[in-house]
């Protein structure tokens, strides 16, 4: 259904696994430099396709989908826990893997059949090992979170220069000598950009151009402008087909030739939209700024009706959105609705006991908590840039679980504290 998954742009990863599978195309070359649409998105995400059709045996979507949300309900949870135990102990991340469970958001992007999950996965990793290293002072650490965030990479753009903010992090605020500084931050930095690098070496070899990593700037930049009345008055447009209809005419192209947003001379119609957006931007900076900062806000926006243009922050499960007729009326359907009850309350109170964590955390532990805070604003920065979903954001709504398993596990705490314990009960009573 394509009002709640993006099929037009699976059916673009499901064609290349099938033609890696079937042997039409090379799995990491490009021999044809008119192929600008190979360069649309990172390379990773067609081979993690092939792979799961070839294991399985199951050609279709739904294998994806399968195998998908199996990983993300095990490898989400314990590196929720992991960070948060990392971070704060035992109990926060017994809280913030409690909350990750029940959110709507986590729950339905970790079964939609796209890179989001799979890179929120490394990332995570990437953020836990961060805190090892930070925590250590230990290099193979710190060179550990540089190759996962380098792995992330193969997925999505997003995460291409984290591991700078990252490092730069290391470099100014890690409280070591100088000398472990910017050994870690070296560390970091040059074994993500290794990993990364052969996809920009292909890329300058094949084109004769400089794409570090994918080809979809302009399009958020272009569409981002598209959402506001002053890109609309520019010409911008919120629509894929509808700005590749604009620049059909401007190609002069017939209705029938094949043309994608990559597709034909891709990388010169990108950096159009990308001068065309700046333009627009340049002439109105502090407007610009305005936009960026509702477009942060609505990616925190995780109750209530969704945010325009930036998808839904998931559904509550209920008995008749989840079973099937015969299972409406009993004890099942019971549970499943006591579910959505619990996920509904959670879902109005969480960005609360997430601000609020933000605070307890930098209490209780103030190192730790900067690196997961680095990480929240790269996303709310970078995410606010162009257009966006929040399913771009996945790693920054886990770490923001981590601030909420804070605040639970605080409470808890100090409603325990108060609370007079058996013998010292017994002992009053005997006064």
């Amino acid at each position: 259904d394509p009002s709640w998954f993006q099929s037009g742009s699976y059916k673009v990863f499901d064609r290349r696994a099938r033609s890696i599978l079937d042997g039409g195309e090379r799995l990491f070359w490009i021999d044809d430099p008119s192929r600008t649409d190979l360069v649309q998105y990172p390379p990773a995400f067609p081979w993690w396709i092939a792979l799961i059709y070839r294991v399985t045996g199951d050609h279709s979507i739904y294998s994806v989908q399968r195998v998908q949300w199996i990983l993300d309900l095990l490898l989400s949870l314990v590196l929720i826990a992991g960070i948060a135990v990392t971070a704060y102990g035992w109990r926060v991340a017994i809280a913030a893997s409690f909350l990750a469970a029940f959110s709507p958001l986590l729950a339905m992007y970790g079964a939609w059949p796209s890179s989001d999950a799979p890179t929120s996965w490394l990332v995570l990793g990437a953020t836990w090992m961060l805190l090892l290293a930070a925590k250590t002072r230990s290099v193979r650490w710190a060179i550990g979170s540089g190759l996962m965030l380098g792995a992330a990479c193969w997925f999505r753009v997003n995460p291409l220069f984290l591991s700078v903010t990252w490092s730069l992090g290391l470099l100014l605020l890690l409280p070591a000598a100088w000398r472990d500084r910017v050994r870690l931050s070296l560390a970091l930095t040059i074994s993500s950009m290794l990993l990364v690098a052969p996809i920009t070496l292909r890329n300058a070899i094949v084109f004769h151009e400089f794409l570090p990593n994918g080809l979809n700037l302009g399009v958020n930049l272009w569409e981002g402008l598209g959402e506001t009345e002053r890109g609309v008055a520019a010409g911008m447009v919120m629509s894929d087909q509808k700005m590749v209809e604009i620049e059909r005419k401007e190609l002069n192209l017939p209705p029938e030739y094949p043309i994608t947003p990559a597709y034909p001379d891709g990388i010169r119609r990108d950096r159009k939209r990308v001068r065309d957006s700046l333009q627009v931007i340049a002439a109105n900076p502090i407007w610009y700024v305005g936009v960026m900062g509702r477009r942060a806000v609505r990616l925190l926006k995780l109750a209530g009706d969704p945010a325009p243009y930036q998808a839904s922050a998931g559904i509550n499960v209920t008995s008749k959105k989840c079973l099937g007729p015969a299972w409406q009326g009993g004890g099942l359907a019971i549970i499943v609705d006591g579910l959505g009850m619990v996920q509904s309350v959670i879902r109005y109170l969480i960005l609360l006991l997430m601000l609020f964590g933000v605070w307890l955390g930098l209490r209780k532990n103030k190192l730790g908590s900067t690196w997961l805070l680095i990480t929240v604003f790269y996303y709310l920065f970078t995410c606010s840039v162009g257009h966006t979903e929040m399913r771009y954001a996945l790693p920054m709504y886990s770490v923001l679980f981590v601030f909420a398993g804070v605040t639970v596990a605080q409470t808890i705490e100090a409603i325990r504290s108060r609370k007079p314990s058996p013998r010292t009960a017994v002992a009053e009573d005997s006064n």
